[in-house]
């Protein structure tokens, strides 16, 4: 995966964010954001992925998240929701959506008929409590600039309800830093 970000703080937590080609409508369906849910939650099972705070949006999505191989693991996550994403979006028979990901292939992208994922992530390091907070305040709060919803918290494709007090939270740590 080609970026012209570069992670210098491999210890610290990073604010990610990943877009689909010509930021193209992929999660909107359930099966869709489910299976970027479990591809989240298998990396943090089996790849030591930290996960902090999370949204799904229709064309992209955002996460605080730590791991020494962050590169490796979002490739790793974003090459395996490509591939089942495809299938979903073939099995729900959006056929204008798989031809406009044809459409948004790069020229080098010669192992698929498609590209799903815009390249890179955008990772930033964060550096302190405070950013931490921005973060995942800007991130819950994506769905309700959008005005899909009146609370983050009532977004069912974002960990917001998990920072309530007593919410559970996919994988909170106490202390990051």
């Amino acid at each position: 995966m080609r970026s012209r970000y570069h992670i210098l703080e491999p210890d610290r937590p990073h604010f990610i964010t990943s877009t689909i080609v010509g930021w193209l409508p992929v999660f909107t369906t359930p099966a869709c954001c489910e299976i970027l849910i479990g591809s989240l939650a298998y990396c943090r099972e089996h790849k030591a992925l930290r996960i902090y705070g999370w949204v799904i949006m229709d064309n992209h999505f955002h996460a605080v998240v730590g791991t020494p191989a962050l590169s490796a693991t979002i490739a790793d996550l974003k090459k395996f929701t490509a591939r089942a994403l495809l299938e979903q979006i073939e099995r729900e028979r959006r056929t204008w959506l798989l031809d406009l990901l044809k459409a948004g292939r790069a020229a080098h992208k010669t192992r698929s008929l498609h590209q799903l994922w815009q390249e890179g992530f955008h990772p930033q390091a964060i550096q302190d409590d405070a950013m931490m907070r921005q973060k995942l305040e800007y991130l819950h709060n994506n769905p309700v600039r959008r005005g899909w919803v009146a609370s983050s918290e009532h977004w069912r494709y974002s960990s917001a309800q998990e920072w309530l007090p007593g919410g559970t939270p996919l994988s909170r740590c106490n202390s990051w830093l």
